[in-house]
């Protein structure tokens, strides 16, 4: 049997607890509120696994019918046994729990946010056990008090309400306990028409309503909120170009690439902080965390500009840091605590000091072999951190499994090591988010057991418990194929995009041949050959997975098919480049059509998960590709 994450204790027993229709879940007396919505949870899995519509009911606790039930000695309900007993015990650590199965029936006894985690690991055990469950004894708890995931809703797909809500179930199920939501516009702002206008941003009420659902979920909904760097669409208005460091490039026209080049704020002029802390003041009441990610990362631009003559004056460090400490100064004026992506002050860790005491450092690093250098560095310099892998989705139709592992194990290894206050493993949307979302959700559980417990898992044992637990799947095999697909990208969504861009621009030869020395087109005639047979393998899986996760097989056929002809057209664009195109004008014309088919399908599971938001930017390249095709 899986579970996700291991616990840290686990023993079996030599008996067995039969569940059955006429169980009952006790929770203990005067311990209603989130003890309750947990019980719901536990509920509701036993109807859908099991089909035995379950009661729950109150129960006084042994030992003690008057006292406050969260002080007794034993958390054990003594008027109905034989059932599942919830009960608080304050002598528990907050999200620790003791989840025990004997013959006389299943007790759970912890912190109230450890009651919760308990019932998710007793879910997973009935999912794969059925209603005869086998005796253990689980004593359990986080090694790292903060685990969060990061999901970029900026840069392509915005979400909706209902997949949020799904996104955080999936992160309590594995015991994350933050979520943060990456917004640089995509937030329905008073002032910001010139930018929604033509987008569907998130608005208030559905952050409103999200907070709430995360409280009844243990899991902190962070507000993050670019705050310096990454302001592309804000600094491109006619309202607002005037504060972008370089005002210009607000002619220039959309350009995924472009979007990446950190398009930052004029921080000489003294509107671009009121501009900052009207965005703050708009944005930050909307949630109940104490954390206000404020990001400043990657502020390339930064003193080359508008700003350059203030540069030249006090330096580009101190420019950064000075900015940087203001709206720091002024979230904790509101009464959060700041938080930044550290990628800038890693040149200059020293200036930590000058930042509020209480600030936090997102230290980021995404190779599969990335060094705990910085991490270390930090360290030694006081900052408190938190380690921040990635799911290694972005640019991909599917996430790079493998790479994530690496990523992500040794990033957490790193944040154990060096006592980081917590991890934050990341889920970014470059070039339009062109990844199914549901496809980090590998990425995200592997960044969840490796936060609850230090204790490294291999990735082939961690793929197994994944397919089982997330996918269902009795072979055991689902994230196996799907990594090897994935592996399988040659010409990838970043390589697509480039090409077009370039030739739009009328780059030079040399420039677009720079492009693609970075791909090994010798590799797509055996990789498309076995995509082929992959796909066939995802379709004989289907018999392997349950019903009721069995759809997710669809998702990851379409994007298998857009890998196949993604690869298809690199070939030819190889060939252009190399002046030996030998594919037929019938051949590139059936082509242009597959292509166009398979994006008619990908809108549709684009519009299953995610608000309409910047799909036709993406429709651009597919309809650009289509239209270059057929002019050969």
């Amino acid at each position: 049997m899986y579970l996700l994450p291991e616990p840290r204790e686990k023993k079996y027993l030599k008996e067995e607890f039969v569940l059955q229709y006429d169980t009952v879940i006790t929770i203990a007396e005067k311990q209603g509120g989130l003890l309750y919505e947990s019980a719901l949870l536990l509920k509701e899995e036993i109807l859908l696994t099991l089909g035995f519509l379950c009661r729950i009911t109150v129960g006084r606790l042994r030992n003690d019918t008057q006292a406050d039930p969260s002080a007794a000695t034993s958390a054990v309900p003594n008027d109905i046994m034989g059932g599942i007993n919830l009960a608080v015990d304050k002598t528990f650590s907050e999200e620790s729990y003791e989840l025990s199965i004997t013959q006389e029936g299943i007790q759970i006894i912890g912190g109230e946010k450890g009651i919760l985690y308990g019932i998710q690991t007793l879910r997973q055990i009935l999912v794969q056990e059925g209603a005869v469950l086998p005796g253990m004894e689980i004593k359990d708890y986080p090694a790292l008090k903060n685990r969060g995931f990061y999901h970029d809703v900026t840069r392509g797909r915005i979400p909706t309400l209902s997949f949020l809500k799904s996104l955080v179930d999936k992160l309590s199920f594995y015991k994350i306990n933050q979520l943060q939501l990456y917004v640089e516009h995509s937030f329905l702002f008073k002032e910001f028409s010139e930018v929604w206008r033509d987008d569907t941003p998130l608005q208030a009420e559905e952050i409103l309503e999200l907070d709430k659902y995360c409280v009844k979920r243990n899991v902190e909904l962070v507000p993050s909120l670019s705050c310096f760097g990454h302001l592309y669409k804000i600094l491109r208005t006619r309202t607002y170009s005037h504060l972008c460091e370089f005002p210009d490039e607000r002619k220039e026209p959309f350009s995924f690439d472009a979007r990446m080049a950190h398009h930052v704020l004029d921080v000489s002029n003294e509107e671009s902080f009121t501009f900052i802390t009207n965005m703050i003041d708009e944005y930050l009441p909307l949630f109940s965390s104490k954390y206000f990610n404020i990001c400043a990362d990657e502020t390339f631009d930064l003193g080359k500009g508008k700003s350059k003559e203030l540069a030249d004056k006090i330096g580009v460090r101190n420019l950064y840091i000075d900015f940087l400490n203001r709206i720091c100064q002024y979230v904790v004026s509101k009464g959060k605590i700041p938080m930044f992506w550290g990628d800038i002050i890693l040149g200059f860790p020293e200036a930590i000091s000058q930042l509020p005491q209480e600030t936090i450092c997102l230290n980021w690093g995404y190779a599969p072999d990335e060094s705990e250098n910085h991490i270390r560095k930090l360290a030694k310099a006081g900052a408190i951190q938190y380690s921040c892998p990635g799911v290694s989705g972005w640019n991909e139709l599917i996430n790079q499994m493998e790479s994530a592992y690496h990523n992500i194990l040794r990033m957490c290894t790193y944040a154990h090591k060096y006592n980081a206050a917590g991890v934050l493993n990341t889920d970014w949307g470059d070039y339009g988010h062109i990844n199914h979302p549901e496809f980090s959700s590998a990425g995200m559980i592997y960044g969840a057991a490796m936060s609850w417990n230090g204790t490294p898992v291999s990735f082939d044992t961690l793929n197994k418990a994944v397919s089982v637990i997330e996918y269902k799947d009795r072979s055991e095999t689902f994230m196996h194929i799907v990594s090897e697909i994935a592996q399988k990208s040659i010409y990838r969504w970043n390589y697509m995009v480039k090409y077009k861009e370039l030739n739009q621009k009328g780059a030079a030869l040399e420039g677009i041949k720079s492009l693609l020395s970075e791909v090994d087109f010798t590799k797509i005639t055996a990789a498309n050959e076995q995509l082929i047979e992959d796909e066939r393998k995802l379709c004989r899986l289907l018999k392997c997975i349950d019903s009721s996760t069995r759809k997710i097989a669809h998702p990851y056929q379409i994007a298998t098919r857009g890998i196949h002809i993604f690869n298809a057209i690199g070939e030819i664009v190889g060939q252009l480049a190399a002046g030996n195109l030998s594919k037929q004008s019938s051949d590139l014309k059936l082509l242009a059509t597959r292509l166009e088919y398979w994006h008619n399908r990908y809108k549709e599971l684009w519009r299953t998960v995610s608000k309409e938001s910047e799909l036709c930017n993406i429709s651009d390249v597919i309809y650009w590709y289509a239209d270059f095709l057929r002019d050969l």
